[in-house]
């Protein structure tokens, strides 16, 4: 299935900045502020957050949409300020798909081809292959107007494929089309960039989507990376309240160090006390905030801290609890409740949770 010939390329932003002008006041702002990251060939990464925290700024810059006011891109070892779009070895997939309503199928995702003068039984082989990754076999004299959103979705990720670039931006690509289908196609993208080993750059506001897909995630906030890191380090080490809060559910209890040796430290929290598993060595008295994910608590009739359940709600695959723990609101996902006692509201329990599966902000 191998379409792709070209090596992969990694992109360096060397702290890039962006500064705009806002137009109600007249004063500069940044838009983006000294963002710096190496991006390894061959990888998913995905530039994460809400909106105007300056992802979509980054992917434009890199693709040559932007100019970066400091810093530096470059793009396999080579600096690409000054290069234009055309002329920097990246592809775009945009929001709107952008297809040209005129042309068919085939003829959409040969266009690029065309425009670099590639011969005529090359075009056809290329954009055969590349038909064939994407599953659009069989339709290329089909008009865009008259394909699905997922299948026109399908055929702005072939038409840049086709020139196979070394990097493959996407900008919100999938925001378009309903839940269902976003999640089928995310799969597929995932699937064709490591079928073809390419580099790809992902931009999206949904974390779900972020999870799911990325080697990678660049979380920003506010023109700047508030962290970096796999999925999964983001998701069980977050380093500040906005990263744990943004991606996934948490809760927050906040109390002070008692202890702090060999790995663990031990919090004491208005309802009781609570060890946590890390290598941050904290000072007895200080203050401290424990992340812990709703599926990591578990509810019973003894265990570590006391509550009061205020919503008990049978989801299928889960029973979904807001207890009260003194005063703060915890969420607790109970998965797979069969054959388990289930606590109704009004009821007084017990929450719990492994000392590995917490985290200390």
């Amino acid at each position: 299935m191998a379409v792709q010939n070209k090596v992969p390329k990694g992109v360096k932003l060397d702290h890039i900045s962006k500064i705009y002008k806002d137009p109600k006041t007249g004063k500069d702002f940044y838009a983006v502020h000294d963002v710096a990251l190496d991006i390894a060939p061959g990888s998913f990464v995905t530039l994460l957050g809400p909106s105007g925290c300056g992802k979509t700024t980054t992917l434009r810059m890199i693709a040559g949409f932007e100019s970066p006011d400091e810093g530096e891109i470059y793009l396999g070892g080579e600096a690409i300020n000054a290069l234009t779009p055309n002329k920097r070895d990246t592809a775009m997939v945009f929001q709107s798909y952008a297809l040209f309503p005129h042309y068919n199928v085939f003829d959409n995702v040969a266009y690029g081809l065309r425009l670099r003068k590639v011969p005529k039984d090359e075009i056809t082989r290329r954009v055969t292959a590349i038909l064939k990754l994407v599953e659009l076999s069989g339709m290329e004299q089909r008009m865009t107007n008259q394909l699905s959103g997922g299948q026109q979705q399908r055929v702005a990720l072939a038409r840049a494929l086709v020139v196979e670039p070394g990097v493959l931006l996407f900008d919100e690509p999938l925001s378009n089309l309903d839940a269902k289908l976003r999640v089928q196609m995310r799969t597929e993208i995932r699937r064709i960039q490591q079928a073809l080993g390419i580099t790809a750059i992902y931009v999206t506001h949904d974390q779900s989507e972020a999870m799911s897909i990325s080697d990678q995630i660049i979380l920003m906030k506010g023109g700047v990376i508030a962290q970096m890191g796999s999925p999964m380090e983001i998701y069980y080490h977050p380093v500040s309240e906005f990263v744990a809060d943004f991606i996934g559910e948490c809760n927050f209890l906040k109390g002070q160090v008692v202890s702090s040796s060999g790995g663990t430290t031990v919090i004491q929290l208005p309802a009781g006390k609570a060890a946590v598993s890390t290598d941050k060595v904290s000072t007895p008295g200080e203050e401290a905030e424990i992340v812990v994910r709703p599926e990591a608590i578990t509810i019973a009739e003894t265990g570590m801290l006391p509550c009061k359940v205020e919503l008990s709600c049978f989801m299928g695959s889960y029973q979904n609890y807001h207890v009260r723990v003194g005063d703060t609101l915890v969420k607790i996902t109970d998965n797979c409740p069969v054959n388990r006692r289930i606590f109704s509201v009004g009821e007084e329990a017990y929450i719990s949770f492994d000392a590995a599966c917490a985290h200390l902000l």
